[in-house]
């Protein structure tokens, strides 16, 4: 059950009309890419995907699942929305009145066991494995976790572990946190322990029907087997917009930090027809991921650039995410920014420079115009055109 309905407020103009998930990322992915392609790489081809804020580009993407090959009569993928009951009608609450609301989605299956996750993680993960030590343990639910710099520690739900693995204290965003040791957001359960705890925490009037917040401390204080499971790979949260964009960054290079192109575990996407790209007689491109449809007259560096974006000559782009659909015009220069899609940077316009003294990555949202000769300050986050500057 995949986790996709939020609004991911943290990303600002990337997520006004898209759901979280949704956002493009690595030249020809969007965020759930990574999730799904986990599933199907795992032998999972039973899927719910739990939809909310803005689902309509999402559910277009998803479709019937044949992208990640889980277009199949029996299971597959689904796209799970709130809807109308006879007794009542209501919103997601929390992540686990979203799964609880879904009982009898699951239900229809008789699984033994059920793997929850999130749809804006980045990383590449073996749930199979999981499993097996989660039934290896004998465990009622197993987390999968990952170490992380002790400053960041109070971000994440935090696992206190015996030298086995075996959770005696879960402390959600703890102020001190006793151990490196953080959630993922990835929960596996065995079906019936998870039935029993969604159905109590759903007749608690005080509950916040939240897993990190309700379901996975009421399980520890019952006594319930929980084992962390450790994870080494490379995983980022891709919930803010820094992190959006290191993320980007972490793509790039001779021996990236991620690499997508991994063939012994392939990121399967759904990706529209486009022409290869194109490069003029003057372009540059240096150290920079390009997608096809891409016409490239200008100065590329360190940048991420999607389908069908377009730099004409004389313009610059260095240390930036260009979306699909997306102009900058001559002599523009774009440094440290996010530029969603189809957006147009008009002549000599100057977006997200000064890295001396920056105060963030800036950016653009969906469908702007940022006129010629206009700048847009360090960390500013547009979702509505500016006007050009006269000549």
């Amino acid at each position: 059950m995949l986790l996709a309905g939020g609004q991911g407020s943290r990303l600002y103009a990337l997520t006004n009309t898209i759901a979280k998930p949704a956002v493009p990322f690595g030249a020809k992915y969007r965020i759930i890419d990574f999730t799904l392609s986990n599933c199907v790489n795992s032998g999972i081809d039973t899927v719910g995907v739990l939809t909310q804020y803005q689902p309509l580009i999402l559910n277009e993407y998803i479709g019937n699942g044949q992208p990640w090959d889980l277009d199949r009569n029996f299971g597959g993928v689904h796209v799970l929305s709130p809807y109308q009951k006879k007794a009542k009608s209501a919103w997601y609450e929390g992540t686990a009145n979203a799964i609880y609301q879904n009982l009898n989605f699951i239900k229809m299956y008789n699984p033994e066991y059920i793997l929850i996750l999130s749809g804006d993680h980045i990383y590449k993960m073996d749930y199979a494995k999981m499993l097996k030590a989660h039934v290896d343990n004998g465990a009622d639910c197993t987390i999968a976790a990952i170490n992380v710099p002790i400053k960041e520690a109070s971000r994440f739900g935090i696992l206190n572990t015996d030298k086995n693995g075996l959770i005696y204290e879960f402390e959600e965003k703890p102020k001190q946190p006793k151990s490196t040791l953080a959630s993922m957001g990835v929960y596996m359960f065995t079906a019936e322990k998870l039935y029993k705890y969604l159905e109590e925490d759903e007749n608690d009037p005080d509950s916040s029907k939240d897993f990190g917040k309700n379901i996975l401390p009421n399980m520890l204080r019952s006594g319930e087997k929980m084992y962390a499971y450790l994870f080494e790979g490379y995983w980022k949260d891709v919930g803010t917009i820094n992190s959006l964009w290191e993320a980007n960054m972490d793509l790039l290079g001779n021996n990236p930090a991620f690499d997508v192109a991994d063939p012994t575990w392939k990121i399967h996407s759904r990706n529209p027809l486009a022409p290869p790209e194109y490069l003029g007689e003057k372009a540059v491109i240096q150290n920079s991921m390009v997608a096809l449809g891409c016409e490239i007259y200008g100065h590329v560096e360190n940048s991420v650039l999607s389908i069908n974006a377009i730099v004409e000559e004389g313009a610059v782009v260095k240390d930036s995410v260009i979306m699909s659909g997306t102009i900058i015009k001559k002599g523009a220069v774009i440094e440290y920014s996010i530029i969603d899609e189809s957006v147009i940077v008009e002549e000599n316009a100057k977006v997200g420079i000064n890295k001396a003294n920056a105060k963030g990555i800036t950016v653009l949202g969906r469908g702007v115009t940022i006129g010629k000769g206009a700048i847009v300050a360090d960390g500013a986050v547009i979702d509505k055109n500016i006007e050009g500057v006269e000549d």
